[in-house]
C-alpha cells in the first residue's frame, strides 16, 4: 500500500475528517521539486501541519497499473516531467 494511502486511512480521514482528497480546502499540494523547506515555509505561513511522503517506487506504480488499479489522488507527483504529447523513441 502506498504511503499516501495510509495517511489518508489513517490520519485524514479519521482523525481530520477529510473524506474528499480532491475537494475539500482544508488540504493542499505541494509538488515534490519545492522540496521540505517550502513545506515549513507553508506551515509558517497558512497551513497548521504538514506531511512529506517518500517518492512512488516505479515498481509500486507498475503493480498498481498492472492489477487495473489508479494512484491515490495526491499521490501522483513525478519528477522530471515526461514532455507533454510526445513520445520520443531512436532507432538504430
Amino acid at each position: 500500500m502506498l504511503d499516501s494511502q495510509l495517511l489518508t486511512d489513517q490520519i485524514l480521514t479519521p482523525v481530520l475528517g477529510i473524506t474528499d482528497i480532491r475537494g475539500d480546502d482544508r488540504i493542499d499540494f505541494v509538488g515534490g521539486i519545492r522540496g521540505l523547506d517550502e513545506l515549513v515555509k507553508r506551515c509558517n505561513e497558512d497551513c497548521v501541519a504538514a506531511f512529506a511522503m517518500y517518492p512512488v517506487q516505479l515498481d509500486e506504480l507498475m503493480n498498481i497499473a498492472d492489477a487495473g488499479l489508479i494512484m491515490p489522488p495526491k499521490s501522483t507527483w513525478f519528477e522530471p516531467k515526461p514532455r507533454d504529447g510526445v513520445v520520443c523513441r531512436c532507432f538504430d
